[in-house]
């Protein structure tokens, strides 16, 4: 039979309050009391039941951490930070998939039912409007990667898109490319919409440079090959900002299909600068997106919304920065 509360209380001398409060994140505990109910605890056996305690409290330290796009790697990075993070924090995150299933309202019920305390959206091209539902439902919600505003609706943590965009073309115009391209993940995606919007603004400030544009079905590998596959087999630019990495790696197997060699025909510069970017056969030239800090502060917020559910939504963007690898040709003198 499993070891009660109660038990473990009567082997350390103490209240079954006291046992209580010291597996209880954050409570206040005497250090030698916690170690009398770690020792019994141990002696006995004993592991703490957090889901019947949520049940009494209405609390279950539960944190949707939702997002649609599994079929990116980089999300494998950004899932053990947030995962990790949240873990550390006395938070325990509930994964779940979106992919098939973008309906807002849909979500919220779903997320409800598991009584989650407060939900992290993690994407950067749900429907506008996805993370205001569960504010809207009173869940708590940061929307890690989203669009900010001046005046957010919810808590947003996330980059400057447009600002990464005038980034990359500045990086193609700066080494000598005439002809340049901005190659986006879905078209409807706020993040394809703000950094094509910097890409072409940064290469309208220079006289004598040809841009165009076009959109891949999603930020995923196959995505990049048969957009580029389709570009070169027209006029291609001269060098491609592909709007994610995983694009950029599917557009570099396009171009190495095809006899291009990338950098000597066809320079690339992606964004993220997720870990495969730096792998010797790739070396991809990117712009770094912090995803540390980014995951950290969507969790700072989650933390301080739960403390205070009334607080004001807050907007916080974080800088990016080039980072030179092997896939564009060296800067001009």
């Amino acid at each position: 039979m499993a070891i009660t509360l109660t038990q473990v209380a009567e082997r350390a001398g103490v209240s079954r309050a006291a046992v209580s409060r010291t597996f209880t994140a954050g409570a206040s505990v005497s250090a030698s009391t916690r170690a009398k109910v770690e020792r019994a605890a141990a002696d006995l056996g004993y592991s703490p039941n957090f889901l019947a305690r949520g049940l009494s409290t209405r609390k279950t330290s539960l944190i949707g951490l939702v997002s649609n796009n599994f079929r990116n790697p980089v999300f494998l990075q950004i899932f053990d930070l947030f995962t990790r993070g949240l873990q550390e924090r006395g938070l325990r995150p509930l994964l779940v998939n979106l992919s098939s299933e973008t309906d807002p309202a849909k979500s919220v019920q779903m997320l409800k039912q598991y009584s989650v305390d407060g939900v992290i959206v993690a994407s950067s091209h749900l429907p506008d409007g996805f993370a205001r539902a569960f504010r809207d439902a009173e869940v708590p919600v940061v929307h890690a990667f989203g669009r900010a505003t001046r005046t957010p609706d919810v808590n947003v943590v996330g980059i400057d898109n447009e600002a990464a965009g005038r980034m990359a073309a500045a990086a193609l115009i700066a080494r000598g490319y005439r002809r340049i391209g901005f190659m986006g993940g879905p078209e409807a995606a706020s993040t394809s919409q703000d950094r094509r919007t910097g890409f072409m603004a940064e290469a309208a400030c220079h006289p004598g440079v040809q841009v165009s544009a076009s959109f891949a079905g999603e930020y995923s590998f196959a995505a990049g090959f048969t957009e580029m596959t389709r570009l070169l087999a027209a006029t291609p630019a001269e060098a491609y900002f592909c709007g994610d990495d995983v694009l950029s790696v599917g557009a570099m197997a396009a171009a190495r299909a095809a006899g291009t060699a990338v950098p000597g025909d066809l320079g690339l510069i992606g964004l993220n600068d997720m870990e495969i970017a730096a792998w010797d056969n790739i070396a991809l030239t990117t712009i770094h997106q912090p995803f540390a800090q980014i995951v950290q502060s969507s969790i700072e917020l989650m933390q301080a919304t739960l403390a205070e559910p009334n607080r004001l939504p807050e907007a916080r963007i974080l800088p990016c920065r080039l980072i030179e690898r092997a896939t564009l040709r060296s800067l001009t003198p």
